[in-house]
C-alpha cells in the first residue's frame, strides 16, 4: 500500500490534482482467513505497517460504492437497490398528487423508474424480486392502486401502433441490457 501511496503522491504533485486519502476504502481479497487478518491487523501483508485509521476496510457483507456500483465480499445483491426503490416510491407518490394523465404517467415512469434504475442494472444486474417490485409499483402508479386494472400492463407496454402506450417494460429492458 505504501508503494501505491507514493505513486499517487508523485502523480498529484506532477498533475496538480489532489487525491482524497480520507475517502479511501479497501476491500480485502483472498481467502477468508486472509481477509479477516487484514481487518484485524490493518495490514495488507504481515511485513507492512498498519493502514492509517482513516482508511476504511470493508468486512464481508458490507459493500462499498465504487463508480456507482456496489462491490464487496459476500454482499447482498438487494442492498444497493433499497435506496433506489425508496427514491422511486417517493417520486411516484409526489407525482400522484398532480393527477397526471395516462400519457403523463407513461412519461413519468420512463423518466424516473427507467432513469433511476438503468445504470445500476447495467453495472450489476437487477434481482428478480426488485424487478417484480418495480413492475408492481408501475402498475399501482398507472392505475392509482386499483385492484383490478381495466387494461393489462402487457397491453400498455405495446407500441402505440399496436394499441399500447409504449409503457416501460422493466423485464424486457433488463434483458436488453444484458445482451
Amino acid at each position: 500500500y505504501s508503494d501505491l501511496e507514493d505513486i499517487l503522491t508523485s502523480w498529484c504533485l506532477a498533475s496538480g490534482a489532489k487525491f482524497n486519502m480520507e475517502k479511501t476504502e479497501i476491500i480485502p481479497i483472498g481467502s477468508k482467513q486472509h481477509r479477516e487478518r487484514v481487518i484485524t491487523t490493518r495490514k495488507l501483508n504481515l511485513t507492512d505497517l498498519p493502514l492509517v485509521n482513516a482508511i476504511k476496510i470493508a468486512p464481508d457483507g458490507h459493500p462499498i460504492c465504487s463508480l456507482g456500483a456496489w462491490i464487496g465480499n459476500k454482499t447482498n445483491n438487494i442492498t444497493p437497490w433499497e435506496p433506489i426503490i425508496d427514491k422511486i416510491n417517493s417520486t411516484l407518490n409526489r407525482w400522484k398528487k398532480c393527477h397526471p394523465t395516462l400519457a403523463g404517467k407513461q412519461l413519468i415512469i420512463q423518466m424516473f423508474v427507467g432513469g433511476m434504475t438503468q445504470f445500476l442494472t447495467k453495472a450489476q444486474g437487477m434481482p428478480k424480486n426488485i424487478e417484480a417490485a418495480l413492475t408492481k409499483m408501475i402498475r399501482n402508479f398507472i392505475w392509482d392502486d386499483k385492484r383490478s386494472p381495466p387494461i393489462s400492463l402487457e397491453q400498455l407496454q405495446r407500441p402505440k401502433k399496436d394499441g399500447g402506450i409504449n409503457l416501460l417494460d422493466i423485464k424486457s429492458r433488463n434483458e436488453a441490457i444484458e445482451v
